[in-house]
């Protein structure tokens, strides 16, 4: 239900996995900035931080995964998987 709605509101698990892959990246500049930007607080504040944004990396690839399956059953997935010439798996 959850998933339908996202897919109607526009959002694609292409989004979901770029989303996924922002927040890996966010994950390392907070943990940076806590550790740089509140001297005082020592490493144990910057680790909190760091670990807050980074759970949201496995949300949005479980996301990312939901809405594919989805635009799987709705035919709206925008990849497609190309099969190699002599392979034996083509047949």
């Amino acid at each position: 239900m959850i998933v339908k709605k996202m897919h109607d509101m526009g959002v694609r698990s292409e989004h979901a996995y770029m989303a996924a892959f922002a927040s890996i990246g966010l994950t390392v500049v907070a943990w940076a900035t806590s550790l740089k930007a509140e001297p005082g607080t020592g490493l144990d504040r910057a680790d909190r931080w760091g670990l807050f944004v980074g759970e949201w990396a496995p949300t949005f690839f479980g996301l990312g995964v939901a809405l594919s399956h989805y635009e799987q059953q709705d035919g709206t997935l925008a990849a497609s998987v190309h099969e190699f010439p002599g392979s034996k798996l083509a047949g």
